[in-house]
C-alpha cells in the first residue's frame, strides 16, 4: 500500500476500525504504535497519525500518553445494544398517523434543536452546484417548463440512474426505470401495483413510520417481523409467516433500516430473493440509504439477486443530493406497466426541470464523492451521538450501533416513557421521535429515535445531556 490517493487514511481507519467492532482488536487492547503502522500499510507517519486521530474522532481508539494507542473499552459494548424484536404475529390495522403527523409539524418549529428528523445535513449537499446547473437549464432551455415530462420519467435521467445502479449491483437498462416524486411515491405506487384493500404487508418491526402511514391509507393490515438490530429482519420468521399465511407483498429496507440502522448480510440478501421466488410474493426493497454505509464497497441490492421480476427498487436522491428536488425512483420488475399506468393516474409525470438537473449533475460526476464524505461524517457523528447516549442517560439504556445512514435506536428504562420524553423534550426546544410511531399498534412505548444528520459538535452534546437530564427526572 503506496501513501497515495485520495484519503488513504480513511481506509486504513476502516480496515481497524472493522477489526475493533467485531471484537478481533478487544476493548482495551495495545494497537500497533505508528512506525508498526506504517510498516504494516507502507504507509507514512503522518498518514499513520491521520488513521488514529480519525479513530480517536469515531470513539474507537484512546492515545494513552508514553504508552501508546488502545482500543476504547466503550467500542465494542454488545451489551448496550437492543435485542431483537419480537412483535405480535398477527397482521393489523395501522393506529399511529395523527401522532406522527403532529410530531412533524413540531419538529419544524423555529428555533428547535432538531435531533428527531431523517434530513440529510445542508453542508453535506452540493446544493450550490446544482442550483448553478439548475439556473443554466432554465437559460440555456426555457420552453422545459413549458412542457409535460413523459410518465416514466425523463430519458437522460433515467440512463444516468441506470449507469449508477451498477454500482448497487444492478444491471438493467434506462427503459425498465421510472422517476417518482421522491421514495414514498416509489413507494406507495409499487404497494398499489401488488397488493390490493385488505391485503396483508410484511414489514420490519419496527420499521418506518411513513411506510405504515402509506400501508394504512391503502387499507392494507401489516404484519411485524421480528427484526435484529444489526442483522435486519428474521429470514426464518419470514419464512414460516410466507408458509402460513397469505401474505400480498414484503415490504423491507435492507440496507440501514429506518430506525434501527440494521445492514442485511451478503448471504441473508441472497436466501431473500430465493425466498420470494419460491413463493411468488413480490419483494419492495427500499433502498433510500444504500449509499451511506460507513464501509466501501456497499452490499448489492437484494434486486441484484432477482431472476423473476419479482422485487420492485425504490430509491431516491433525497438523503444523498437534494430533498427539495423530489426525485426518486423505482425498479419495479414484472410489475412495470402496471406501475407507469399508475404513475400516470396519479400526477401524470414528475417535473422535468429537476429531472433534468440532476440527470446533468449525475453525467459530469462527483455524486461517489460527496456521498463518500457524507458517510464519513455520519459515521463520526453518530459514534458520538452513542457516547454521549451510553455517558448521560439512565444506566441500563440501550443503544444500537448502525454501520450506514445517520439514526439511532434508543431502548430507555422501563419507567422513561419515549412519548413524555419526546414531549418534555419539545418544552426545552428539542425535538426527537418516540417510538410508538415505528409499530402499528403504537408498542416500543420505551423507546425513542435520535438522529444526528443535521447536527453535531456542541450543539449534539448539549442536545443529547439535556435530554439525558429529562430522562434521570423520570
Amino acid at each position: 500500500m503506496s501513501d497515495s490517493g485520495e484519503f488513504l487514511y480513511t481506509r486504513v481507519a476502516q480496515e481497524m476500525a472493522l477489526a475493533i467492532r467485531s471484537g478481533d482488536l478487544g476493548a482495551g487492547s495495545r494497537l500497533p504504535s505508528l512506525r508498526a503502522l506504517c510498516g504494516r500499510y507502507g504507509i507514512s507517519l503522518s498518514t499513520a497519525l491521520q488513521a488514529y486521530r480519525q479513530l480517536e474522532g469515531e470513539g474507537l481508539v484512546e492515545a494513552r500518553p508514553k504508552s501508546g494507542y488502545f482500543a476504547a473499552a466503550a467500542a465494542c459494548e454488545p451489551a448496550c445494544e437492543p435485542a431483537m424484536s419480537r412483535p405480535s404475529a398477527a397482521p393489523g390495522a395501522i393506529t399511529v398517523t395523527r401522532l406522527a403527523l403532529d410530531i412533524l409539524r413540531e419538529a419544524r418549529r423555529p428555533g428547535v434543536l432538531n435531533l428527531g428528523a431523517v434530513a440529510p445535513g445542508p453542508e453535506l449537499l452540493p446544493l450550490r452546484r446544482l442550483l448553478r446547473e439548475m439556473g443554466a437549464l432554465t437559460r440555456r432551455q426555457p420552453e422545459i417548463i413549458g412542457r409535460y415530462e413523459l410518465p416514466a420519467g425523463n430519458p437522460e435521467l433515467r440512463a444516468q440512474i441506470a449507469r449508477f445502479l451498477a454500482r448497487a449491483g444492478c444491471r438493467c437498462r434506462p427503459e425498465e426505470i421510472i422517476v417518482t416524486n421522491g421514495c414514498m411515491e416509489a413507494i406507495t405506487l409499487s404497494l398499489r401495483a401488488v397488493a390490493r384493500s385488505g391485503d396483508t404487508v410484511a414489514i420490519e418491526s419496527p420499521t418506518f413510520y411513513g411506510i405504515l402511514q402509506c400501508i394504512e391509507a391503502l387499507g392494507l393490515k401489516a404484519l411485524e417481523l421480528p427484526t435484529h438490530p444489526r442483522e435486519g429482519v428474521d429470514l426464518d420468521a419470514l419464512q414460516q409467516a410466507l408458509e402460513s399465511q397469505r401474505i400480498a407483498a414484503i415490504l423491507l429496507v435492507p440496507s440501514f433500516n429506518n430506525p434501527l440502522g440494521s445492514n442485511m448480510p451478503l448471504a441473508h440478501r441472497r436466501r431473500l430473493a430465493q425466498l420470494v421466488e419460491e413463493h411468488g410474493v413480490p419483494l419492495i426493497e427500499d433502498d433510500i440509504y444504500g449509499d451511506l454505509g460507513f464501509q466501501t464497497p456497499r452490499l448489492p441490492t437484494v434486486k441484484s439477486f432477482d431472476r423473476s421480476g419479482n422485487v420492485l427498487l425504490c430509491s431516491s436522491f433525497s438523503k444523498t443530493l437534494a430533498p427539495g428536488l423530489r426525485i426518486g425512483y423505482a425498479l419495479p420488475g414484472r410489475y412495470a406497466e402496471r406501475f407507469e399506468h399508475l404513475k400516470l393516474l396519479g400526477n401524470m409525470a414528475t417535473a422535468g426541470l429537476p429531472q433534468l438537473t440532476l440527470a446533468n449533475y449525475l453525467r459530469h460526476g462527483g455524486y461517489e464523492r460527496v456521498v463518500r464524505q457524507a458517510a464519513r461524517t455520519y459515521q463520526q457523528r453518530s459514534e458520538q451521538l452513542r457516547r454521549l447516549i451510553l455517558e448521560h442517560f439512565p444506566d441500563g439504556t440501550l443503544v444500537t450501533q448502525p454501520q450506514g445512514g445517520f439514526v439511532l435506536w434508543v431502548e430507555l428504562r422501563p419507567h422513561v416513557d419515549g412519548v413524555q420524553l419526546h414531549e418534555a423534550a419539545l418544552r426545552e426546544r428539542i425535538a426527537v421521535t418516540p417510538g410508538v410511531i415505528f409499530s402499528p399498534r403504537g408498542d416500543y412505548r420505551h423507546h425513542i429515535r435520535i438522529s444526528c444528520g443535521q447536527a453535531d459538535g456542541t450543539a449534539l452534546a448539549d442536545g443529547v445531556q439535556r435530554l439525558g437530564r429529562l430522562a434521570h427526572r423520570q
